[in-house]
């Protein structure tokens, strides 16, 4: 719904464009670069989609646009690929996108336009590639160094730009496609200064992905359930079979947690109906 809400923004001012970006939420920061939104999904029929640029900054800032291909560990790192493993499926030849770069005033905001061409006897299941926004260097500044440098006699000036940039999954997904999501391993683990970790693993069995919202609560013996950890956003990517995660336990003052049942949910994100697609529970003496 929000993606349609989009394509119909071209009558309103860039500036009611950002307003509403902070208001929906999901949003990228780096740099002075906000990006909304965050991850693409193309379902069997949508041919086309398209992801907002915002410079946030007070300068202008050039971003060139590339697609590569990336795989997750099994503890969540993004990792460059170069050749598909078994079972894992690239998007990169199936993406178009326009513009290549863009070059954005302060406050001003880009739409980059991105389609999907299946080929005829495309496989069923899901292809993914990252979309990559990266800060190309000030040329002018950098040439000029005594603009940015004033070395003295017999000294050597050196100049360092920071180059950032980010990146947003574009998945596509084409015939019949199914997953199913649970939660093992849950075990309390502790860390520096007394802190508390909940453990657990997320394991994935199908021909997609799964991407949500972790909430964890205690419910002490004879009492009510309260949050402890949360954390949103969470994906398994295809072709990983599990993620392994760890989240940081927090208790009310004066609370402590022992005596009850820690309950973990893996939840929809709100956008995609919010429900549960796995629930697990470990007794805590």
């Amino acid at each position: 719904m929000q993606m349609k809400r989009l394509a119909y923004l071209g009558w309103i001012s860039r500036a009611a464009i950002l307003l509403l970006l902070i208001l929906w939420g999901p949003q990228s920061v780096c740099a002075g670069l906000m990006i909304y939104p965050t991850r693409i999904v193309l379902e069997s029929k949508a041919r086309s989609a398209q992801v907002e640029l915002i410079n946030n900054g007070d300068k202008p800032e050039t971003y060139r646009i590339g697609i590569f291909n990336r795989r997750m560990t099994e503890t969540g790192e993004i990792v460059a690929a170069d050749k598909a493993q078994a079972g894992e499926q690239f998007a990169s030849d199936l993406l178009r996108y326009s513009p290549r770069q863009v070059t954005l005033q302060p406050g001003k905001a880009q739409t980059v336009r991105i389609m999907v061409r299946k080929p005829a006897g495309l496989a069923p299941g899901e292809y993914r590639s990252h979309l990559q926004f990266d800060r190309v260097a000030d040329a002018e500044g950098a040439a000029n160094l005594e603009n940015l440098a004033k070395p003295e006699k017999g000294e050597i000036a050196i100049v360092l730009q920071a180059l950032v940039g980010a990146s947003i999954p574009v998945i596509v997904r084409h015939g019949e496609t199914k997953v199913t999501t649970t939660l093992t391993d849950l075990t309390l683990e502790s860390g520096a200064d007394k802190a508390l970790f909940f453990a657990f693993t997320i394991r994935r069995d199908g021909n997609r992905s799964v991407y949500g919202d972790l909430i964890a609560t205690f419910t002490p013996a004879g009492g009510s359930p309260f949050e402890v950890a949360k954390v949103g956003g969470v994906a398994v990517y295809v072709p990983n079979a599990l993620r392994k995660n760890k989240l940081p336990i927090k208790l009310p003052e004066g609370m402590a947690l022992k005596n009850g049942t820690l309950t973990l949910r893996y939840i929809d994100r709100p956008e995609a109906g919010g429900k549960v697609m796995a629930e697990a529970k470990l007794a805590v003496p």
